[in-house]
C-alpha cells in the first residue's frame, strides 16, 4: 500500500509498504528516506476523522488497525529534546527547527516580541546565509516571504534585519544550534497540550514535556508535577489521576484529578504521559509483565527505544555528520532553492 506523508520542510513523500507493517516500520522508511539516523525522536500523527483531530499513530500496532484509506499522515517530532546540542547530526537539529518554526508559526509555541526577532534573524541566517547590501538591499523586502510568527508586523521584520546583520559568519548549522538554544528556554518548549477542567470546574490545560505534568490557567502555569514526585498516573471513564509523592513535611500520598472531555480523551492523555516518562527517565522500556511505571489504566506500555538507548545507539553508529539540503522551508515553504550544507564537523 501507499502512505502519503506530509514531512516538516512541507514537501510530500509517497512510502510503499506492506499493509501488515507497524508504525515503527512506518518511521524506519521515512527515517530512511530522509536520512535520519535519530529517529527515536520523531513519529507520525494522521487525522482521526471521530475525535476530530491529529493523533499519533502507536509503533507497536499495525498501520490498518489504526489508519484508513487514502493512508495520508504528518512526520513531526514527537519528543522535543531538552538540550538539543545534545543531539549527535545536524540533520536532525535540522528537523527539530523545522518543527519549532511551525510551532512558532501557528502560534503553539509563544514568543515575545524580542524572541520573535531573534529566533528569526537565525532562520534567515541559516537559509541566506551572511546579510549582503548587494544581494539583499537597504529594505526588508528580501525577507518579506519569510512566515516567522502569526501576526508579523513591519515592526518584527525591521528588527529580524538588524539582528540579522549581527549574524555574519555564522554557518547554517551554528545558525541553527544557535536557534535551539533560544527556542528550548521558552516555556512551552515541547509541551504537548491538553483541555481539562480541574476539581472545581475550571477549564485548565494540562500539558506533558519531558520533565513531567504541566497544569496551565488562562495561559499561567499554575502548578506543576515533576516525573520523580509522581508515584502513579490513572484513568477512569473521563477522568485522569495523579498520585504523588509525600512532600518534605507531609506524611500522607495525594491523588489530583481532573476531567477531560470524555474517555478517549483521558486515555490519550494517559498514553502520551507514559511515553514521555518512559523515554526522558528510564534507561529501557518497562516491561509488559514487570511495569514499574504507570501501574494502572491499561496494558498499554511505550514500547520504543528511551533517549537514553536512543544516544547509546547513535554513539555506536559508524557514520560521519551527513551533508544534506536545505530546503528554503524554514519561513518560506518548499519553492526556493535548495541550499546545500555541510555539517559543523566539515
Amino acid at each position: 500500500m501507499i502512505v502519503e506523508v506530509n514531512l516538516l520542510d512541507g514537501s510530500p513523500l509517497q512510502i510503499e509498504i506492506s499493509s501488515k507493517s507497524s508504525g515503527e516500520d512506518l518511521i524506519e522508511a521515512i527515517s530512511k528516506s530522509i536520512n535520519i539516523l535519530e529517529k527515536d525522536y520523531f513519529g507520525v500523527t494522521h487525522y482521526d476523522k471521530k475525535d476530530q483531530a491529529r493523533i499519533w499513530v502507536q509503533n507497536d500496532r499495525k498501520l490498518n488497525k489504526q489508519m484508513k484509506e487514502p493512508m495520508k499522515c504528518w512526520f513531526q517530532v514527537r519528543f522535543y529534546p531538552p538540550d538539543p546540542a545534545q543531539l549527535s547530526e545536524d540533520i536532525t537539529r535540522y528537523q527539530l527547527c523545522l518543527q519549532i518554526q511551525q510551532d512558532v508559526k501557528s502560534g503553539k509555541l509563544p514568543c515575545s516580541f524580542v524572541t520573535h526577532a531573534l529566533l528569526g534573524a537565525y532562520l534567515v541566517q541559516s537559509e541566506l546565509g551572511d546579510y549582503d547590501p548587494v544581494d539583499h538591499g537597504l529594505s526588508t523586502d528580501y525577507i518579506r516571504d519569510f512566515d516567522f510568527a502569526p501576526n508579523q508586523s513591519e515592526d518584527l521584520l525591521e528588527r529580524i534585519m538588524e539582528v540579522h546583520k549581527t549574524l555574519k559568519g555564522q554557518s547554517p548549522a551554528e545558525a541553527e544550534l544557535h536557534y535551539l538554544d533560544n527556542a528550548k528556554k521558552l516555556a512551552m518548549y515541547g509541551v504537548s497540550l491538553h483541555p481539562a477542567r480541574d476539581s472545581e470546574g475550571v477549564d485548565i490545560m494540562l500539558g506533558v514535556c519531558s520533565s513531567g505534568i504541566l497544569v496551565y490557567r488562562d495561559r499561567l502555569r499554575i502548578n506543576r508535577f515533576a516525573w520523580p514526585k509522581i508515584i502513579k498516573i490513572s484513568y477512569k471513564r473521563n477522568g485522569f489521576y495523579i498520585k504523588i509523592r509525600p512532600g518534605e513535611f507531609e506524611h500522607f500520598e495525594s491523588t489530583v484529578g481532573f476531567k477531560l472531555e470524555n474517555h478517549k480523551a483521558a486515555k490519550r492523555l494517559w498514553k502520551i504521559c507514559v511515553e514521555h516518562h518512559s523515554f526522558f527517565r528510564l534507561l529501557s522500556p518497562d516491561t509488559k509483565e514487570k511495569p514499574k511505571f504507570p501501574r494502572f489504566g491499561s496494558r498499554f506500555r511505550y514500547s520504543g527505544r528511551t533517549q537514553h538507548q536512543a544516544k547509546k545507539n547513535i554513539s555506536m553508529a559508524d557514520r560521519t555528520n551527513p551533508a544534506f539540503d536545505r530546503s528554503g522551508s524554514h519561513g518560506r515553504g518548499n519553492n526556493t532553492a535548495n541550499l546545500s550544507s555541510q555539517s559543523m564537523q566539515g
